[in-house]
């Protein structure tokens, strides 16, 4: 083959590299959530555990790795006891949290462009017990025992080969209530 074909030959392959890279990137950034599919979470658990599950349906995407890191906190109240048993309520709320779990979805899951995940199960625990000054006792010799927990805020961060498409939340201070819609 004569240099002149092979230098073509080269040319040409490099202009379908760059025009099939741009083609992929032009998929990436129409990312959008199908109707019906914007994220929403589920909120689980007991007065002391709550467990966080979020799910959506993303369209317009290329067909690279999607990483969803999860953000989760939340606050308790706990009511005091003091050293001879006797219970109060407590008036502080105690920050529980954040708690960040991954997921990630293989590019080989996005199907024409789209793919609906699940988060993994992201857990809050509040501890059993707490100081009494932190729970907001009357004095030190008083524990803040028989916490509540409340899930106060949700995070999900959506990209796609590291190239950040979406930051979706929701956040309500007196505690989030299941399903939880989140705003991206």
């Amino acid at each position: 083959m004569s240099k002149v074909r092979r230098t073509t030959a080269a040319v040409a392959m490099a202009a379908i590299v760059v025009l099939v890279a741009g083609a992929v990137v032009a998929l990436a950034s129409s990312a959008h959530f199908k109707k019906g599919g914007e994220p929403a979470c589920t909120i689980a658990g007991s007065a002391t555990s709550k467990t966080v599950q979020c799910t959506g349906t993303l369209a317009g995407l290329g067909g690279g790795d999607l990483s969803i890191p999860t953000t989760v906190s939340g606050s308790a109240v706990y009511q005091c006891q003091n050293g001879g048993g006797n219970i109060a309520p407590g008036q502080n709320r105690v920050l529980v949290g954040p708690s960040t779990v991954p997921t990630n979805v293989p590019g080989s899951s996005v199907k024409n462009g789209e793919v609906t995940f699940t988060t993994q199960p992201n857990t809050l625990t509040a501890s059993t017990t707490v100081p009494g000054s932190q729970a907001g006792c009357p004095n030190g010799n008083w524990t803040g025992v028989n916490p509540t927990l409340t899930v106060t805020d949700i995070t999900l961060k959506i990209s796609q080969d590291s190239t950040l498409l979406f930051t979706c939340t929701a956040s309500n201070a007196a505690g989030l209530t299941s399903p939880v819609r989140l705003t991206c």
